[in-house]
C-alpha cells in the first residue's frame, strides 16, 4: 500500500495485517517488551520503511545490533533462514534483501564522526540534569548563563563555563547585589561535576563545529532516507550524558524547524531507545519538558518513538500521546509484573477476539501486540501480529565495513577537527592579561614616583651630609648607618607609601 509501511500480520491465527500510515507517523509511537523479545528487530523493520518511503531517522544504536542495515541480508545467513518463509505465511510479496544509507555517528568520536555541541546551545536546565545539580547550583547556573549573555562572552566548551564559574567567584560580591546569592561551596560543586565529567569523555561533546540539524535530514540519489545511527554502546556508561543528549536534539530540532501541521509523511522519525533512562529520577521541570516536546514536535513534522521495556516506564501524560504502539511480550513473574501488565492492556483499544491482557502476554519471540493510528487518527483495534522480516542484515557489521562507510561518506572531514575560537576563556584570560600588565605599569609609575620622592628628599638633607664629609672618610657614623636603612626601607612598599603619605605631603608645602 502506498503512503504505508508494512508492519506485520497475516495468517490464520494473526489479525488484519498492519500498516503504519506515513500521514499519522508524526504521532509518535511505542516500542516495548522484555528482553530478548523482537523490539530491535522491530526497530531495524520501521527504520526500513521510513528510510525507503524517503524519511530521514536517528537512532540510537546502544547493542551495535542496528549498525547491520548499512549491509543487506543474506538467505544463507542462519539468523535469515526463517525470514522467507515468515515473509510468504505473512503475504509479503515485496519481500527481499538490500541495504539501506547509513551514516554512523559518536559523541566521543570513535564508531562514528563526531557530535558537538555548545554549552549554550545545552542551556543551563539540560546542563543542569546531565551534573546532577541542586536546585541552589542549577541557580548560579542561570546566573553565570545570563552573565555571559550580557558580557558578551559565547560558552562554547567546557573550559569556558570553568572559567566564568571562576571569574563569578572573583565577582561574587557584585554579581549577589544584582542576581542573588553566589556561594563558593555551589561553584565548588558545580566545578567537581564538571570535571567528572570532563573525565568521562563528555568534554568531547561540547565545543565546534556543532552539529546542523540538516546534516540529519539529508534524502540519498535514491530518494530514500538517511539512516543516522548513533553508536550508544560507549555511551551507555554515561546513561545521563546520552538522555540529556537525546533530550538536548529533540529540542533543537523543535526551537529550528517550521511548523508544517500534518505533512504526508514527517521530515525525521527520531527513536529513543532505552526511554526509561530519561526519566528516571528526572526533576519535574525535565519531564515536563519532555511532555511540552512530545507535544508540539508533532507539528514540525518530526516523529518520536520511545523504545523500554515496559510501557510504566514512559509518564503517563507522554505515554497519551503515543498514538502508534508495538507492544512485545511482557512476563509477569512478580505482583508489581502483573499490575504494569494489566496497566499496559487497558491502554489499548479491545479486540473482541481475545483478551489484551492475555495476548500481550502469550506472544513469543517475533510476535507482537499492535495498535496503529487509523484514518483520522482513531486507534486501531488491537492486532496479534507476527513483524514481517528485516531486509538488511541483521546483527552488527564488521569494523573494517563500519571504517569504510565513515570514509565514503559526505560528512567525512566535516566535523573530525575541532575549532577553538574565542569565547569566554580567551575573553577571561585577555581580561587578566591586561589587568596584570596595569597592575605592573602601575606598580612601575609607584616605584619610579617613589624614587623620585626619595632623590628629594635626599636633596633637603644635603648640606648635613656635605658637613660630614670629613667625618665619613673616618667610617660611618651613627647617622649614616640610619640612612641607609631608611633608605632600604624607603625602596619597598611599604616605604614607597611612607614617601608619597608624608614626605610628599611635606614637600608639596614646599
Amino acid at each position: 500500500m502506498d503512503g504505508t509501511i508494512f508492519i506485520g500480520g497475516g495468517g490464520p491465527e494473526y489479525g488484519t495485517p498492519q500498516h503504519l500510515l506515513l500521514g499519522y507517523a508524526n504521532r509518535h509511537g511505542l516500542i516495548a517488551g522484555a528482553t530478548g523479545t523482537g523490539k530491535t528487530v522491530t526497530l531495524q523493520i520501521l527504520a526500513e520503511g521510513f528510510s525507503s518511503a524517503g524519511v530521514p531517522v536517528f537512532m540510537a544504536d546502544v547493542k551495535g545490533d542496528l549498525s547491520g542495515l548499512a549491509r543487506a541480508g543474506s538467505p544463507n545467513h542462519k539468523l535469515h533462514k526463517p525470514f522467507t518463509e515468515r515473509a510468504a505465511k505473512i503475504g509479503f510479496a515485496d519481500f527481499a534483501y538490500q541495504t539501506f544509507p547509513v551514516t554512523f555517528w559518536d559523541l566521543f568520536g570513535d564508531q562514528g564522526h563526531p557530535v558537538r555541541t555548545t554549552v549554550s546551545e545545552m542551556g543551563p536546565l539540560l546542563l543542569s540534569r546531565l551534573l546532577e545539580l541542586t536546585e541552589a547550583q542549577e541557580g548560579i547556573l542561570n546566573i553565570v548563563f545570563r552573565v555571559a549573555d550580557e558580557e558578551g562572552m559565547p560558552l562554547l566548551d567546557l573550559k569556558d563555563l570553568q572559567a566564568l564559574l571562576v571569574w563569578a567567584g572573583e565577582e561574587r560580591e557584585r554579581l549577589s547585589l544584582r542576581y542573588g546569592n553566589i556561594s563558593v561551596a555551589s561553584i565548588g560543586a558545580i566545578q567537581r561535576r564538571l570535571l567528572v565529567l570532563d573525565t568521562q569523555g563528555g568534554s568531547a561533546f561540547f565545543g565546534e563545529p556543532a552539529l546542523d540539524l540538516a546534516d540529519l535530514m539529508r534524502i540519498d540519489a535514491d530518494g530514500r532516507g538517511m539512516v543516522n545511527i548513533l553508536a550508544a554502546d560507549k555511551l551507555m556508561g554515561s546513561p545521563r550524558l546520552y538522555a540529556t543528549f537525546l533530550l538536548w536534539l529533540l529540542s533543537e530540532l523543535f526551537e529550528t524547524l517550521p511548523e508544517v501541521g500534518d505533512p504526508e509523511k514527517p521530515k525525521l522519525v527520531f527513536f529513543f531507545d532505552e526511554a526509561h533512562l530519561l526519566f528516571d529520577g528526572a526533576p519535574k521541570a525535565l519531564v515536563d519538558k519532555v511532555e511540552q516536546v512530545a507535544r508540539l514536535i508533532r507539528s514540525k513534522g518530526v516523529g518520536v518513538y520511545f523504545i523500554t521495556q515496559n510501557p510504566a516506564d514512559v509518564p503517563e501524560d507522554i505515554l497519551g500521546q503515543l498514538g502508534n504502539r508495538v507492544q512485545h511480550a511482557l512476563r509477569a513473574f512478580t505482583a508489581k509484573d502483573r499490575k504494569d501488565l494489566k496497566l499496559a492492556a487497558q491502554t489499548y483499544r479491545d479486540n473482541p477476539r481475545f483478551p489484551t491482557e492475555d495476548a500481550i502476554r502469550e506472544v513469543g519471540v517475533g510476535e507482537a501486540v499492535t495498535s496503529m493510528l487509523e484514518r483520522k487518527g482513531i486507534p486501531g483495534v488491537v492486532e496479534r501480529t507476527l513483524i514481517r522480516p528485516p531486509s538488511s542484515h541483521l546483527g552488527p557489521i564488521t569494523p573494517e565495513e563500519r571504517r569504510a562507510i565513515l570514509s565514503a561518506s559526505p560528512m567525512a572531514g566535516k566535523y573530525d577537527r575541532t575549532l577553538d575560537r574565542r569565547s569566554a576563556y580567551e575573553i577571561l584570560q585577555e581580561r587578566a592579561t591586561q589587568a596584570a600588565r596595569a597592575a605592573e605599569d602601575a606598580e612601575a609609575r609607584a616605584e619610579a614616583e617613589a624614587q623620585r620622592e626619595f632623590n628629594a628628599a635626599r636633596r633637603y638633607s644635603g648640606t648635613r651630609v656635605e658637613r660630614s664629609t670629613s667625618r665619613r672618610s673616618q667610617g660611618p657614623d651613627f647617622g649614616e648607618a640610619m640612612t641607609r636603612m631608611v633608605v632600604k626601607e624607603l625602596t619597598g612598599t611599604t616605604g614607597r607609601r611612607i614617601v608619597r603619605g608624608i614626605l610628599g605631603g611635606l614637600f608639596k608645602g614646599r
